[in-house]
């Protein structure tokens, strides 16, 4: 196997991945699709505490994902690529198909 390729899939796995192996990053990450937010909006929109919050934007943070910018005393983050959620799109939708598949499947057994 190519060698760059097993690199860039150890970087991707090591970097990305575990940045997004937490569903509450996910959902931070769309939240911050729509608009930048602050800590406390992020907290009260998902209904967490804000050092919960805290914790996973350090990790995305550390990962690249997402950037901060200081406003005053407020700290905003802001998705680092918009590409990052059509990849999440993306892998919602083959998500869904495999459901659909698999929903379909199960009616011919039933039948």
């Amino acid at each position: 196997m190519n060698t760059q390729l097993q690199e860039e899939i150890a970087l991707l796995h090591s970097h990305f991945c575990s940045g997004l192996a937490d569903q509450s990053r996910i959902l931070l990450i769309y939240e911050l699709a729509e608009q930048p937010r602050n800590v406390g909006e992020l907290a009260e929109r998902l209904g967490m505490t804000q050092p919960v919050v805290s914790r996973h934007l350090s990790i995305l943070r550390e990962r690249g994902i997402v950037t901060a910018e200081r406003e005053g005393r407020a700290v905003y983050y802001r998705i680092s690529d918009e590409r990052i959620i059509e990849a999440l799109n993306l892998l919602r939708s083959i998500i869904a198909d495999q459901l659909h598949v698999q929903a379909h499947l199960a009616e011919m057994v039933k039948s």
